[in-house]
């Protein structure tokens, strides 16, 4: 499916979810597929609803950070009926307002915690069918220092790559932006890369999320091409408000160029807040991608 025919596959998307085959693709032409992310989009909907939602709009896939909540047989149900495909889970990460809000990888006397959670993250992503488990990083305590806070990370996805080995789930890491995430470890794609290469390439890959990327670092083509070679998934979602590619800043056609150039063809985990709510703002895929 084209992106140009989303209205006209949405009726068809729908049956085929309910009879549990799978829903056609929306992609962008020449290039990724999209996956909803279900914790920004179809919020007007109940969780489990927004299954058949995606499926109906035509996503092939869908992400979401913390499926903990519900059982996993329960998701995969989910799944199964409005037939997608789990892409990305995050590892497990604590309370909205506690000090491991963003994860425990950092946390110097927290690693048998870091070491649960891994466990955890492992048996959903094996247990929904998902391919790729997002370490994260976490926030650099008080008192820690970051060289400190970086040396424990490092030792920590060095005993995760360890761990999933033969899992068939590939951990991947991302930075995130100091307006969004204050005081998170991993700051710039650059260091980003750095580290997968630290820890290993055959072992860990590059969550690319376009939107932080732009905000901490701006040139976000020549970003694009210089971490693409590590990046195993990229999100997307336009600053500065976080909404929908083509309502905020970037320039998408020339991105979406540079992920062509570059031939990017996985997933795109569609991580945006929608403006003008989920259904009615997918017209961006025609208009920043052709």
């Amino acid at each position: 499916m084209t992106a140009g025919r989303i209205p006209v596959q949405r009726s068809a998307s729908a049956s085929r979810a309910r009879s549990g085959e799978p829903a056609p693709a929306l992609r962008v032409p020449e290039g990724p597929l999209l996956a909803a992310n279900l914790k920004w989009l179809f919020t007007e909907l109940p969780f489990e609803r927004r299954f058949d939602a995606a499926a109906e709009a035509g996503f092939a896939g869908v992400e979401y950070a913390a499926p903990y909540p519900y059982p996993a047989p329960r998701l995969r149900e989910l799944l199964r009926a409005a037939g997608l495909r789990q892409v990305l889970i995050n590892s497990p990460a604590g309370e909205p307002d506690a000090p491991d809000r963003s994860g425990l990888a950092c946390h110097p006397g927290r690693t048998a915690d870091f070491r649960a959670g891994i466990e955890r993250g492992l048996e959903y992503a094996t247990g929904l069918g998902a391919g790729l488990l997002h370490v994260l990083a976490g926030i650099v305590p008080p008192g820690v220092s970051t060289e400190r806070a970086f040396a424990t990370y490092v030792a920590n996805l060095a005993w995760a790559a360890d761990r999933a080995h033969g899992t068939g789930v590939r951990l991947v890491i991302e930075a995130q932006n100091e307006r969004d995430a204050p005081g998170y470890l991993l700051r710039t794609q650059a260091r980003a890369t750095a580290v997968v290469e630290a820890v290993g390439t055959d072992r860990f890959g590059l969550l690319l999320d376009l939107y932080h990327a732009q905000v901490t670092e701006g040139d976000l083509v020549r970003t694009v091409r210089a971490c693409l070679p590590y990046a195993l998934h990229l999100q997307i979602a336009d600053p500065p408000d976080r909404t929908e590619p083509g309502t905020g800043e970037v320039r998408w056609p020339r991105v979406f160029d540079a992920l062509r150039e570059g031939g990017y063809a996985g997933w795109l985990g569609c991580e945006y807040r929608p403006a003008h709510g989920t259904r009615a703002g997918l017209g961006w895929v025609a208009e920043v991608t052709a």
